[in-house]
């Protein structure tokens, strides 16, 4: 290396700013703590409130308190008074962090790093040999922090504003149709609008059996179970109901071949139905994905998205930052002619497709 050509700004600049991903890295185990001991619950609402207080609420020992308080002020997840040496959590950042029903509650979601830390070898030799690895081959830690991360964020959004955003979908859900939820995971989505339109009848599918099962239990305990269904298939062969509204949510790009999902989809929809396709927000250019939450997708889609595709035989990897004309691509070659943004978020892309 020639040290010569090293700019010491630039280097000082960069080591601050790879120190600063090692610290959120830190903060992550930080967070689930908080979340797992009741500490951020404990904090919500009370005001400014001291170590010892919080240890006692908790029942926890002080001295750890106290080192995690002082870790979450220095982070800026909690704010310290010094005149009064007490720590308080305001609104906001309980929004984020204690109120579990929030469209943005986070903690579980840093589930899904630390089940990437534990398949480091298993992307390693993926990475080696060009072999894919399966959804359900990572820890377990991914399924629930990955449906835990989708799962509120599609309560604040799915019902009240992008199927909405869909033409004449919602009357038809409240006239009563069959809706295929595919690739359900948990079967949150389902659940949220099988709550919201109780005429129309859901069925959830997805390859992975434990995640099937844990659906089923929260559609027993949501006490929706006559009118939903849980069961394990794909995305190319799950039975044909003649479904007026077939969703994927952030699941096509997961899929080994989304085109013949995509002409799957086609061959069970209702003549008048629509396909609802969630994927994760993406620019079609790579130099315009060039931002925090892009970096993430891109992160997850190396570990996971890609992983899994290419384990069910890889015929069109597309990943988590496909970007609208590629999805869009992938309907037009199963016949779809309707394409169209319908919303978006920060977060997703929300497409309306029809035959």
């Amino acid at each position: 290396m020639n040290t010569n050509a090293i700019d010491q700004t630039k280097l000082e600049s960069f080591v601050m700013h790879a120190i600063g991903d090692l610290s959120a890295g830190y903060a992550g185990i930080m967070v689930s703590l908080g979340s797992k001991l009741g500490l951020y619950k404990n904090m919500a609402g009370a005001g400014p409130i001291s170590s010892k207080e919080l240890a006692a609420r908790t029942g926890c020992a002080e001295r750890y308190v106290r080192e995690w308080l002082n870790a979450q002020a220095a982070g800026g997840y909690v704010v310290y008074h010094a005149i009064s040496n007490t720590y308080e959590l305001s609104p906001e950042q309980a929004m984020v962090l204690a109120d579990e029903d929030s469209p943005v509650y986070l903690p579980h979601a840093w589930n899904v790093p630390a089940s990437m830390w534990f398949d480091e070898d298993k992307a390693i030799e993926a990475f080696r040999t060009g072999k894919g690895v399966a959804w359900g081959e990572h820890d377990g830690r991914l399924h629930g922090g990955v449906a835990a991360f989708y799962r509120n964020a599609y309560r604040g959004s799915l019902v009240a504003e992008w199927l909405p955003a869909l033409d004449g979908v919602v009357q038809r859900l409240e006239d009563g149709i069959d809706v295929a939820d595919v690739g359900c995971g948990y079967g949150h989505s389902t659940l949220l609008m099988a709550e919201a339109f109780p005429r129309s009848r859901f069925h959830g599918f997805d390859t992975h059996a434990g995640s099937i099962q844990e659906a089923r239990r929260n559609a027993a305990r949501a006490g929706l179970g006559a009118r939903v269904t849980f069961d394990v298939a794909g995305a190319v062969d799950y039975p044909n109901k003649n479904y007026g509204l077939i969703c994927f949510f952030d699941c096509l790009h997961d899929l080994g071949d989304p085109v013949a999902a995509a002409r799957h989809a086609a061959g069970v929809l209702a003549p008048a139905g629509t396909v609802m396709l969630v994927e994760p927000f993406a620019n079609d250019r790579v130099e315009d994905n060039c931002s925090p939450v892009a970096r993430l997708y891109y992160a997850a889609s190396t570990m996971l998205c890609t992983a899994h595709a290419i384990s069910e035989g890889g015929h069109l990897v597309l990943g988590a930052q496909a970007g609208e004309a590629r999805l869009a691509e992938v309907f037009r070659k199963a016949d779809f002619t309707h394409i169209r943004r319908a919303a978006e978020t920060p977060f997703n892309l929300i497409l309306e497709v029809r035959r």
